[in-house]
């Protein structure tokens, strides 16, 4: 898909899309938990219908009905086939652990992007917990046989959150006696409280000390009916309210100011480049546009490194020199973050320079209208879109449809808040 961006200016009203984050995790505590789940807002990402697809295979039944998904689980089925997470790392990542408490052998693949990304941590950990493991020199696939057993372990939390979120609930799960995972240089905190908050509304205890030993102790679930509504995304909101302070008048509903989410840290780098905003319970508003005249801001996203690719684009619009921390956290992404958003936003005339963990971004030029490409990576595509709304001209996004990843309707959005978005 080829989709061409007019310099426009933006103004409306907009719903947040639904977390990929909070719906996977869902899917995954659903898969698990003894009854029905009804699941609200939930979402509609290649990496939600994978996550679906999973669970299915696994032996959840889903239903829909009306604005309700209904997920009957409870019971791993003893499968031997292959369960395939698309391009998602936290799909792969979570599902595995997951997995694993079947006895059956089992294949885990992906597609895409995710066959280049190291997953080794696998081999290391599964063998400690009686999961035998093939795969192929630490990459995808990878052939597991359960079923895991919980045990006291240590992990590097620097390889991967989202591998600790999976084990979290597996272990939560299967538990009989009391267990420690114990974990070292964890990353991505917040993400692990959206894991621990979650696993809580489903039953089970988990003790968090200071993110560097979680006791897991054994639940006995009833059967019961959950309910959750998964939240709105801040991760593809964020692109939103940057569009926003480039070009326009907008507010983004659907976003829970309380969520333990990374990337509503977004909120404190639009303020402090000087955009005008409003947060309220309900509703985010912003409502002066920056005119390439936002001052320059410095902001640690080592913790929330999907913000890197709006964060480019708000920077390109910021008079000065932006300091961005964390860089070293996108080589392993759908694209290499670093090395795609230089060459990417070079095109249209904003210089990046990248200094160890550490990406500058020159702004406050003019943005020049350019033909661009996503690399195949949804926040790629949506941070050139974002950015092309004041070029000096019209801009083309190929390969487009990456947005599907994570936020299929995305052009539809900015089409619903007056943007000249058209595919060619």
């Amino acid at each position: 898909m080829i989709v061409k961006i007019n310099p426009s200016a933006i103004t409306g009203t907009i719903k947040a899309p639904a977390s990929k984050s909070s719906m996977q995790r869902a899917c995954a505590l659903a898969l698990l938990a003894n009854g029905q789940t009804t699941i609200y807002n939930a979402g509609h990402s290649n990496d939600d219908l994978a996550a679906l697809e999973i669970i299915k295979k696994l032996g959840a039944t889903i239903e829909l009905k009306e604005e309700e998904l209904i997920i009957t689980g409870g019971t791993l089925k003893d499968i031997t086939t292959e369960i395939n997470c698309g391009e998602s790392g936290l799909g792969i990542r979570m599902f595995a652990p997951i997995t694993a408490l079947s006895t059956g052998q089992i294949s885990i693949n992906g597609t895409g992007s995710l066959l280049k990304r190291p997953m080794h941590f696998f081999d290391e950990i599964f063998p400690q917990l009686g999961v035998s493991i093939q795969s192929d020199n630490g990459y995808l696939p990878i052939t597991i046989k359960g079923p895991l057993k919980p045990a006291n372990i240590i992990i590097d939390g620097s390889l991967s959150s989202q591998f600790l979120t999976g084990l979290l609930i597996a272990f939560a799960k299967a538990t009989t006696k009391p267990v420690t995972i114990t974990v070292t240089n964890l990353l991505s905190k917040p993400y692990i409280d959206l894991t621990l908050q979650m696993i809580k509304k489903f039953g089970y205890n988990v003790e968090n000390d200071n993110y560097k030993k979680f006791l897991i102790e054994p639940s006995a679930q009833k059967q019961i009916h959950h309910a959750y509504t998964v939240e709105g995304d801040w991760s593809g909101a964020a692109f939103l309210l940057v569009a926003a302070a480039i070009a326009g008048d907008i507010k983004v509903t659907g976003l829970d100011v309380f969520s333990t989410q990374a990337d509503k840290a977004i909120l404190s780098a639009l303020m402090d480049c000087g955009v005008n905003i409003s947060i309220e319970e309900k509703q985010i508003t912003i409502n002066t546009a920056l005119s390439k005249n936002g001052k320059p801001f410095q902001f640690d996203a080592t913790n929330c490194p999907d913000l890197f690719p709006p964060l480019v684009a708000l920077a390109a619009y910021c008079n000065g020199t932006t300091v961005i921390k964390g860089a070293n956290r996108l080589q392993h992404k759908e694209s290499n973050r670093a090395l795609t958003l230089q060459q990417e936003f070079a095109k249209m005339g904003v210089e990046i320079t990248i200094k160890d963990d550490l990406m500058l971004i020159d702004g406050g030029g003019e943005i020049k209208a350019a033909v661009l490409q996503s690399h195949h990576d949804h926040r790629i595509a949506m941070a050139c879109a974002v950015a092309a709304l004041k070029a000096n001209g019209p801009s083309v996004i190929e390969d487009a449809e990456s947005i599907n990843k994570s936020y299929p309707v995305f052009f539809d959005d900015l089409k619903l808040l007056h943007a000249s978005v058209s595919l060619i």
